[in-house]
């Protein structure tokens, strides 16, 4: 049963069509995902669906009852607002309830002489908040504000918070009223990885509603929905699953479009020939012929679709030093970011810089480019070493001017490593085309100003990429662009950014902020350092538990059956345990060497097993380990 659907909706900004009559329905508790390229009409038809715009044409009828709620990708808060509050609007209707409550109890206090009528209106308020859901609905709103670390901001203004915490209190808002359907429009542009985690874990586990999400974080998609819906030049069209499935449904439909046009090109060329050979009188069929070859032409099956080009670039060579640090220490306002940092850079290396919001990431790259100074240690920077850095608020763009005027000054050329390309051609490797690149770059939404960053960016002289939150407002399509260039030209790159996607594609190491100014290097992708750090977990737990296991033991009065003098099948045991605990000890030791071999995630299908062995001989330890003990006891108590 839909919660909403969408009938023959336009919608235009001048003479430019974002949706064409487009129509389709969303089920109740359905997980529905919303793709295409920046500025093809996600967000415009995110606001349609949630009520916020109105379209051209069309309707948008809503199941009686059933609750919206939109996530704007700049959601908007009074600024002397308080996080309790701004989340607890959230709960709507209760919210409203509980505020006149405590405006009433405020005036029972200061204005006793209207105490009767204002006890009656009390009461009635309090009977409100019964019939909402209770006064326990409060501690959703602290299971939120504590599931996105805000609890020791509860009181804080939001005017006062910065992009990432303000971004939090949007998501607990529009969560916790628990709506028949939320639209979340970019959700991930801002947040860190521990936060997209929780998104990821509350709309797979716990989440009730239907849900639209639009967003870029190509693992969230692949997690969380059951059908994507692709816009693309005004239509519509839908695929079943998520992002992995939506991509094998688009390569077949592709396959099958491009099956169809060589059929067309084939009947094209026969009817051609057929049609020269003739003399040029025409009969009724010839001319019948004609039309249809003449219909056959002019018919497009495979319109060229919108999908960026490669971008691999010629760079200067490197040279043997890339970039050193030697125990590096940064300080912000008297707080240490990062304390005796040591790692000497590679050529080919690209390593992504991870860590909470505020820990940091930007300040350190700052640092790197020389951009402020150093606390402590050293920063070499390498004599050939040439950096280029696109940053989060993609500065160096004149507003004023266009897109060619921003990438190419006035010249109608652009220099591509050695290669003179025209700029119409290099643009459109970047989407825009024809005469869009007259275009200001203050009429463009944030994606495709991304995008011009970009172009701008890779023109550099640089052999060293910076990346600031490269993913925020970029398109799935642009990010997989952006991927291939780093893979194929083995790019060295230093990457700060969230979306656990794009790490996994490009990342040879991995840069943690685990706070108190430790800053740690990892070899390997996100989910390969996840991957161990959920492995070193789970050996402390074993470790905690056997080390209580122990200790219970040790306490208690021997029982008899550990009394039990050893056999002589157990004393020849005990004699090879501590030989065979030493023999699987140097497996785990060499196994964990492997696992801090660079080599091995050339081949990332290795690394799975890899750790899973390790697992195993970790087991093998401990339970040896425990036979020994065993016995020892055993025997010392005889």
């Amino acid at each position: 049963m839909p919660v909403l659907t969408v009938e023959s909706v336009s919608k235009s900004f001048g003479e430019r069509i974002l949706l064409d009559e487009i129509s389709f329905a969303i089920d109740l508790r359905e997980r529905v995902g919303l793709v295409g390229i920046n500025g093809s009409g996600k967000s415009s038809l995110a606001r349609i669906v949630a009520g916020v715009d109105m379209p051209d044409m069309g309707k948008v009828p809503v199941r009686r009852g059933s609750r919206i709620v939109y996530l704007d990708q700049d959601p908007k808060f009074p600024k002397a607002a308080t996080v309790r509050h701004t989340v607890e609007t959230g709960l709507g209707a209760w919210a409203k309830a509980k505020q006149r409550h405590e405006a009433l109890s405020a005036q029972l206090v200061h204005e006793p002489e209207s105490f009767e009528q204002l006890l009656e209106l009390q009461q009635e308020a309090a009977a409100e908040i019964d019939r909402l859901g209770g006064w326990d609905l409060g501690a959703r709103v602290d299971a939120f504000l504590s599931s996105l670390r805000l609890s020791h901001r509860a009181d804080a203004q939001v005017g006062e918070m910065s992009g990432g915490e303000r971004r939090r209190v949007a998501l607990a808002q529009a969560l916790v009223g628990d709506p028949e359907l939320i639209v979340l429009d970019e959700p991930t542009n801002h947040l860190d990885m521990e936060s997209i985690e929780w998104l990821e874990r509350y709309l797979v586990e716990e989440f009730r509603g239907a849900l639209l999400l639009v967003t870029h974080d190509r693992y969230l998609l692949d997690r969380v929905v059951g059908r994507t819906l692709e816009i693309d030049r005004g239509a519509i069209q839908s695929f079943v699953g998520g992002w992995e499935e939506y991509l094998s449904a688009k390569a077949e439909r592709l396959s099958q479009e491009a099956r169809m046009e060589a059929n067309r090109q084939n009947f094209l060329r026969r009817e051609l020939e057929w049609l020269r050979r003739q003399p040029k009188a025409r009969t009724g069929k010839q001319k019948a012929r004609t039309k249809r070859a003449e219909s056959a032409q002019q018919r497009n099956l495979n319109p060229q679709r919108q999908q960026m080009q490669s971008l691999v670039v010629e760079s200067p060579r490197l040279g043997k030093t890339v970039l050193d640090l030697e125990e590096l220490g940064v300080e912000i306002e008297g707080g240490t970011l990062v304390e005796g940092f040591s790692y000497s850079m590679q050529k080919g290396e690209r390593i992504g810089i991870v860590g909470p919001n505020g820990c940091g990431k930007t300040t350190l790259l700052n640092t790197l480019l020389g951009k402020r100074a150093v606390h402590s240690g050293k920063v070499r920077v390498g004599k050939n070493t040439r950096f280029a850095y696109l940053d989060q608020q993609r500065s160096g763009l004149d507003l004023d001017r266009s897109i060619s005027q921003n990438v190419a000054e006035d010249d109608g050329y652009v220099l591509v490593g050695t290669r003179s390309v025209e700029i119409h051609s290099y643009l459109e490797r970047f989407l825009f085309r024809g005469d869009q690149i007259a275009q200001k770059v203050g009429s463009l939404s944030g994606g495709e100003r991304a995008r011009v960053a970009l172009a701008k960016m890779l023109l550099e002289e640089a052999n060293v990429i910076v990346l600031d939150e490269p993913t925020n407002d970029l398109d799935v399509a642009t990010l997989g662009a952006v991927e291939e260039l780093l893979l194929e030209m083995q790019g060295t790159a230093l990457v700060v950014t969230h979306d656990r996607y794009f790490l996994d594609r490009i990342a040879t190491g991995i840069w943690v902020f685990e706070g108190d100014g430790r800053l740690t290097s990892q070899v390997g992708t996100y989910s390969d350092w996840k991957a161990r750090q959920a492995d070193q977990e789970r050996s402390k737990k074993k470790t905690r538990v056997r080390d209580s296991e122990k200790s219970t033991v040790r306490s208690r009065k021997p029982e008899r059956t550990l009394q039990k003098k050893l056999s002589w099948k157990e004393e020849r045991e005990l004699e090879g345990l501590l030989e065979r605990v030493d023999e699987a000890e140097e497996k785990v030791r060499l196994l964990e060497a492997r696992l801090a071999d660079p080599a091995l995630y050339a081949n990332g299908g290795e690394v799975a097993s890899v750790v899973e062995e390790l697992e195993r001989a970790k087991e093998e330890v401990e339970q040896l380990t425990a036979r020994w003990e065993e016995l020892e006891l055993r025997k010392s108590l005889v």
